[in-house]
């Protein structure tokens, strides 16, 4: 799956329209889209625009709109870029809890690439407060920023071919469940049962862009 490191270099946000019934907020800072999407939705329903979506990117952000709302929304945007901070509080935070056994297959190579113990990572990771910051690569993956330094390794050198739904896991500066089986090459740090992805359920995805996401171990 496509995996964005944290550019070292931090370009200038970017308005630009996206075709006629688009508007793309690009170059946002790490950390910073979630944030911006939730600003954004406030600004547009003060505004009275219609948005008929807003899609968050790793970077990015573009909202869906009619036509003759481009410059209204694009206006919004810009003005969005000037005060949304990566550590500015959205408008409203939805915390849940995700119940996880920490009995992963990549568990010790991590904690020896880290060069901490088992139990070090399984702290790190649980005392963390993640955010989804964007959703991709399949219906329901959910990636959280928020993991702490320590723990921040490149992809495996050799993915998966199959990586069991509620596998969790991390890689470069995200973590992640796979909602459903699929190949992956993130480090597989546990599992849980928690449901990420059911069509029947509204909305299907159990996270959701801004949403604060902490791991509970399971004895």
């Amino acid at each position: 799956m496509p995996l964005d490191l944290h550019d070292d270099i931090q370009r200038a946000p970017v308005v630009l329209a996206y075709g006629a019934e688009a508007s793309m907020l690009d170059h946002l800072a790490a950390g910073q889209s979630a944030r911006a999407r939730e600003a954004v939705l406030r600004e547009i329903a003060i505004a009275g625009v219609v948005a008929h979506d807003v899609v968050v990117g790793a970077r990015s952000l573009v909202v869906t709109h009619q036509a003759n709302d481009g410059e209204k929304v694009r206006a919004i945007l810009r003005d969005v870029s000037l005060h949304t901070t990566p550590e500015s509080s959205p408008g409203t935070q939805h915390f849940v809890e995700i119940a996880v056994r920490y009995n992963g297959d990549d568990l010790d190579s991590v904690a020896q690439q880290c060069g901490i113990t088992t139990r070090e990572v399984i702290s790190l990771h649980t005392d963390a407060d993640f955010v989804v910051e964007f959703c991709g690569f399949a219906p329901g993956f959910a990636y959280l920023t928020g993991l702490p330094l320590t723990l921040v390794l490149p992809r495996r050198t050799t993915p998966r071919p199959r990586v069991a739904a509620g596998s969790v896991a991390i890689a470069a500066h995200y973590s992640a469940v796979y909602p459903r089986e699929s190949p992956g090459g993130w480090h597989l740090l546990g599992n849980t049962t928690h449901e990420m992805w059911n069509i029947n359920r509204h909305p299907p995805a159990f996270l959701q862009p801004g949403t604060h996401v902490r791991f509970v171990e399971l004895a």
